[in-house]
């Protein structure tokens, strides 16, 4: 496989009730292959319930050089943070 195969990002839940991980990346030349070669890939130990993959291509995200802009606005939203609460004694450690 060369570089025009696409790259897929691999993402595997391990067990119900919890979120997808990234796990990594294969190469495939579509979805249904990138499907089989992740399985056979990341859960080879039956370490996964569910599989997503993703075309590299089509995942956005966030410049870290805008990290301030993107996410310092928060900061000033103290409602959000669980330290404006306050939980009582009997409900333990959260």
């Amino acid at each position: 496989m060369g570089s025009t195969t696409p790259l897929w990002e691999v993402f595997i839940r391990p067990r119900n009730g919890l979120s997808h991980k990234h796990a990594g990346s294969v190469h495939a030349a579509d979805e249904v292959l990138a499907l089989q070669a992740a399985r056979d890939v990341y859960t080879r130990r039956g370490e996964g319930m569910s599989v997503w993959v993703v075309r590299s291509a089509d995942v956005y995200a966030s410049d870290p050089d805008q990290a301030d802009e993107n996410f310092e606005p928060t900061a000033d939203k103290i409602y959000r943070h669980p330290t404006f609460y306050d939980i009582p004694d009997e409900v333990g450690h959260m």
